[in-house]
Parts: structure tokens; sequence; C-alpha cells
């Protein structure tokens, strides 16, 4: 599935590291708690397509440089847009076009691309998250937070709406009343709540949360099938709305595809011979 190499360019907002097999993105504006510009957004998909393609990475880590994950939107362009101002464009460098076509239009949006990126993406939320942070942490495929992380959806209390598809994803994480809650309030929840919730996985001790990360994800990257995590997180966002009769056909011919594939081979014959499965990179 690894497709042609991704040229590397200068990035101004973001750090991006390779450590096989982890990709780690880091939104790089701890002065302005990582606030979201438009140029970080193009650096963060540009980056997410280097790591996609990138056969030395079976999963990626989102987090943020300093004491914040992402505070929203930068203040400078939301005053730009409410002046009337347009946006000057993604610069030419940074065009690029991560993640599975064959996810569908649903998941090809501004930031809903993030779930049909091939790779599992884990959000480590290192500090506040606010704004726009939540649905791109949310279209994340998991998420680990601080337990110095806070959070809040902040829309209604700048005049704005549910934004980015969190009004899709965040009801399905924590149910309808909860979401009603969290997006009509706005108000701010720390980490422990986050976790009762189900907004995130689990919570850590601040020291402990990118160790604990890392360490999860080198274990799946160690043991997992990286073509069955593809295709599983393709099933789960897929049949999220889909009848559970077409969920199920469509669960039992991807079963049947993959007894041909050199991975369950693998899986089967490591398990017997009590050793560590070698999969194939995608």
């Amino acid at each position: 599935m690894t497709g042609a190499p991704v040229e590397a360019v200068e990035y101004q907002e973001i750090q991006y590291d390779v450590a096989d097999p982890i990709a780690t993105i880091t939104l790089d504006r701890p002065q302005f708690l990582n606030a979201w510009t438009n140029r970080m957004g193009a650096e963060v998909k540009h980056a997410l397509a280097r790591a996609e393609n990138d056969p030395a990475v079976v999963a990626i880590i989102l987090t943020g440089a300093g004491r914040g994950f992402c505070a929203g939107a930068d203040l400078k362009n939301l005053q730009a847009i409410s002046d009337g101002e347009r946006d000057a464009g993604v610069p030419a460098d940074l065009d690029a076009d991560p993640g599975d076509p064959s996810m569908g239009e649903s998941f090809r949006g501004t930031y809903t691309y993030l779930a049909s990126i091939r790779k599992p993406i884990i959000a480590a939320i290192n500090g506040p998250c606010a704004g726009m942070a939540v649905p791109i942490s949310l279209f994340c495929d998991m998420r680990f937070a601080s337990d110095r992380a806070t959070f809040t959806t902040a829309f209604s209390r700048r005049g704005l709406i549910a934004e980015w598809g969190v009004s899709w994803i965040l009801p399905r994480l924590v149910g309808p009343a909860h979401a009603m809650d969290l997006m009509l309030s706005a108000r701010k929840f720390d980490a422990a709540e986050a976790e009762r919730l189900g907004v995130v996985n689990r919570v850590l001790p601040h020291d402990e949360l990118i160790p604990f990360v890392q360490q999860y994800t080198r274990d799946i990257a160690e043991n997992c099938s990286p073509a069955s995590m593809s295709i599983m997180k393709r099933q789960i966002y897929q049949h999220l709305s889909a009848e559970l009769g077409d969920a199920h056909e469509n669960s039992v011919q991807l079963m049947l595809d993959s007894f041909g594939r050199p991975d369950f081979k693998e899986g089967v014959q490591s398990f017997l011979e009590k050793r560590p499965p070698r999969f194939q990179r995608v």
C-alpha cells in the first residue's frame, strides 16, 4: 500500500521525526500554545503523507511542543476572517493528498481525512486542547492524555458552531447528551473527565505520557499486522454509519480475503513457533 516517497520540505510550524517504526509529528508554536494556522495544517498534512508512504513507519504520533497540545485556531487568523480577509492558500511545496480514496468523500474532508490515513494515528495530548484541536484530535484513531491536559470545544463562546465534523464524531464517542453538554456550554473539562466520558482512551502522569505512547506504538508495530490494522481502521470508520447487515457481510468478505494474505500464514506460524511475528510493512 505504500506509495511513492513524498519529498521532504523544511517545516516552519511542526517538527517531523522518524525513528523506525514511529513517525512523530509535533505541533511547534509553543509560544502560542501551538495555535493552529493554515500553514500548520498544510505542514501536518504533508508530514502525514510522508509517514504514510514511508516503509520505516508503522504508526504515527501527533503531539504538541511545550506545555500545550493545541489552543485551537490562531486568534490572528480568526481576526482576519472576521475582517473579511481571504486565506493566502497552501504553499505549492506543501501540497499533498494523503489517505485512502476508497474511504469515500466523507473521510476526505479538511480534517476528517485523518481517518483515511492507512496507518494508525495516536494523539498524545500533553496539555490544553481547545477549539478546532478537539475535532482534529478526535479524528486521530486513539488519544492518550497527560493529567495536565484540559479540553474545551470553545465554539459557542466565539459565536461559532460545531466545526470540522465534531458534531459527527463526538456523539459517537461520548453519546449525544454528553456531546450536547460539551458543545453547547463549551465549558472547560479536565483529563480525568475526558477519560470518564470516553474523549480519551487513558490518562497518564504528565512525565509518563510520551514514553507510554511510544512504547504502546512500538508494541503494536512489532506485534500486529500493518495490513490488518489498516483494514480494521477502515472497517471501524465506515461501519459507524453502515447497517449491521452490510457491515457483517463486508467483514465476512474481508475475513475470507485475509486467509489468502501472507500475514495470516505468518501470524499462525509465529504463534505456533512461539516467536515474534515478522509481518510485511505496508
